[in-house]
């Protein structure tokens, strides 16, 4: 499986349950952004994942900060995830080295990004692309966040980062990038939010969605 659903659009711990319980099984992960863990908490997040717990649960916190910083802010929502993002541009020493260190001493998972799904990334992230990709195999992360509309940056970061780097890739549906893009540029999944959890039936979306990634598969393969 390559989908990964952003959950970000859930207004109640109950909504958050159901659409986690109606994807499981379905989908690879679930992706928890800032603003659905500061509005109904880390204790809805983590009650929402004993409903699927065999899945991969991701704190999108964005963290860019000192190391001391980051680690006090991905400790307050610990239990809630197995993976946690951080920017890239923050740099090494001082700051991502010591939150991978700590990371790696609570078992989870480090992801970075290096570009965003925004036109506005191409403006200076985009610019300082190669500076943050020697940064992550500084890092040595298990993947990297690289964009779906702009599949050049998700072929480019593979090609530098090789194959040990898993890369998610958001930015498919509502931002306008087609299921499948990221994957056929060498993405390892997709991130897909409203395209399925605004939709009367997530667990048809979500179907939908796997089903036109396999078709681009075909075509791209």
């Amino acid at each position: 499986m390559s989908l990964i659903v952003a959950l970000d659009a859930a207004r109640s711990p109950q909504q958050l349950s159901l659409i986690v319980e109606s994807l499981c099984g379905i989908v690879e992960g679930f992706k928890l952004g800032l603003p659905l863990l500061l509005s109904l908490g880390p204790a809805a997040a983590e009650k929402a994942r004993e409903r699927c717990p065999s899945a991969m649960w991701i704190a999108d916190l964005k963290l860019a900060d000192i190391g001391a910083i980051m680690v006090k802010t991905a400790e307050a929502v610990l239990n809630a995830a197995d993976i946690f993002i951080a920017h890239g541009f923050v740099g090494y020493t001082g700051a991502l080295d010591e939150l991978k260190d700590w990371l790696d001493s609570h078992g989870k998972r480090l992801v970075l990004v290096v570009s965003m799904s925004h036109p506005g990334s191409s403006e200076v992230y985009d610019k300082s692309l190669p500076a943050i990709l020697h940064v992550a195999q500084k890092v040595k992360p298990w993947g990297v966040v690289a964009p779906a509309t702009r599949p050049e940056i998700v072929a480019l970061t593979r090609r530098r980062l090789g194959q040990g780097y898993k890369i998610l890739s958001p930015g498919v549906g509502v931002q306008g990038a087609e299921p499948g893009t990221a994957l056929c540029a060498g993405a390892d999944y997709e991130i897909v939010g409203r395209m399925i959890t605004s939709s009367s039936e997530p667990r048809v979306a979500a179907l939908m969605v796997k089903r036109r990634q396999q078709e681009a598969l075909q075509r791209c393969r």
